[in-house]
């Protein structure tokens, strides 16, 4: 089993190990969709998708390397990005081509064998970017001879996959008013599926489908219903305008049903939930849409009323296993929260939720429904928490810092944070390009030098 991390240079040399590993390699051939579907499963030594396959494992079936020779491992070749910033990106390997994103938009495409850098690619963006949360982008997507990722200024990019060169750039969302967008996009079909970033402005979450041909919008989903829509209600007055539940990490896609499942972030303003009473859908939630028209088929909310940045927007993976002696198709997810789900797909109920992480102290436990039990001593007041929450803002799991699901031995694996934190609440004044934070973050246990961090497997 190899787990395809968030990436750093050790991980840029590992890829380059796998592809001295696996044989076959040939000139790149058009990536169907067809090859989209079987993804890494096909055991061809590609990695096609974000999550390696729809079903977002993020496992692959290869076994030239296994515990008795890794250690023989020895670097094969080292490209140096000369870009600042986080690294966040996850590669796609398409045939012998490696394809990585920096920070700042920066897109590379190398020979997988040699190291060799075939072309080099840098998005343009204007000085005035609004950005919560550094410059990271996390990946790119690849379909038929086209590369396309999306940018912090919020465009969308198509790229000529064997040049770099660019074949469609259009606007998601004007970036002046908080939009952004870090994540790797998914196709499905002739659709190329992203999220947008901002959720700490004033800006309003969706999801949106593009004709892969052209970039036209196909559709587009907001994670924030507005006035006459269904669930506004559970926003108090007209507090759905301040917006949030961005979706900024990859979906899964669940092809026998033509379900997307993708998961959304905080609702705005962040820390301070005074004006926005109510449960505040579709932030922190998961939602199933209708991949023709973005539909919402169903939704799970994990974190209702969110004060504590518990995005939901860890990632989603698809299984099949029993319940009740049945076999059920479900949706898992290690939520920053500091629980696991398990989802019905077919219609989102709540099958079980489980504490994965050991400093826990928010919620005293889930409901038949799994709504958590909140204990209000950890709901930030403006003279600041006197204990820690825990987890801090950062969860027991981050989403940048995904998971695997390994099929034979049916166990989920979760890089976990055990950090507390002190928060404090605050005004905000929804401003559009303005931050709304609600509050800050005082001490923690990582200051204290008490914070650490485990793996965890989950049946």
């Amino acid at each position: 089993m190899f787990v395809m991390p968030r990436v750093t240079w050790r991980s840029l040399l590992l890829a380059g190990l796998l592809a001295h590993a696996v044989p076959g390699y040939s000139a790149d051939p058009p990536v169907t969709a067809e090859r989209l579907q079987a993804g890494n499963l096909a055991g061809d030594g590609n990695w096609l998708t974000y999550g390696g396959s729809y079903a977002n494992w993020r496992y692959t079936p290869l076994a030239q390397i296994n515990r008795d020779n890794v250690k023989r491992l020895q670097p094969a070749w080292m490209l140096q990005m000369g870009v600042q910033g986080q690294v966040a990106g996850s590669p796609i390997i398409a045939d012998r081509t490696l394809y990585y994103t920096a920070a700042h938009n920066n897109l590379f495409a190398m020979d997988a064998v040699t190291g060799a850098l075939k072309w080099h690619y840098e998005h343009q963006m204007p000085s005035d970017l609004r950005l919560c949360c550094g410059p990271a982008n996390r990946g790119v997507a690849i379909a038929g001879d086209r590369v396309y990722m999306a940018t912090l200024d919020a465009h969308l990019v198509a790229l000529d996959r064997a040049t770099g060169k660019v074949v469609w750039n259009i606007e998601m969302a004007d970036h002046t008013l908080g939009f952004s967008a870090t994540s790797a996009p998914l196709v499905v079909g002739e659709r190329i599926i992203v999220g947008n970033g901002g959720g700490e402005y004033a800006t309003r979450g969706f999801v949106a489908a593009y004709d892969l041909a052209t970039g036209k919008e196909m559709w587009r989903r907001y994670t924030v219903p507005a006035k006459g829509e269904p669930n506004v209600e559970s926003w108090a007055g007209d507090s759905w305008q301040g917006g949030g539940a961005p979706a900024w990490m990859t979906g899964a896609y669940d092809a026998p049903s033509k379900t997307l499942y993708w998961s959304t972030g905080n609702p705005a303003p962040l820390f301070n939930g005074d004006a926005r009473k109510g449960d505040n859908l579709y932030s922190d939630s998961i939602l199933a849409l209708d991949v023709k028209t973005g539909a919402i088929r169903w939704h799970f909310q994990a974190t209702p009323h969110d004060v504590w940045d518990y995005d939901a927007t860890n990632g989603i993976v698809l299984i099949d296993t029993e319940v009740d002696g049945k076999k059920t198709r479900a949706v898992a997810q290690a939520n920053r929260n500091g629980y696991v789900y398990l989802l019905d797909a077919a219609t989102g109920k709540f099958l079980r939720g489980t504490q994965y992480i050991e400093k826990l102290n928010w919620s005293k436990g889930l409901t038949a429904e799994g709504r958590p039990i909140v204990d209000p001593a950890y709901i930030p007041t403006p003279e600041g928490l006197s204990k820690w929450v825990c987890p801090g803002p950062i969860g027991g799991n981050n989403g940048s810092t995904t998971y695997t699901y390994h099929p034979g031995r049916k166990l989920l694996f979760v890089p976990v944070i055990e950090s507390c934190m002190s928060l404090a609440k605050e005004g905000s004044e929804m401003v559009p390009g303005n931050p709304s934070f609600g509050g800050s973050l005082g001490d923690s246990d990582a200051t204290a030098k008490t914070a650490y961090g485990h793996l965890t497997a989950i049946d």
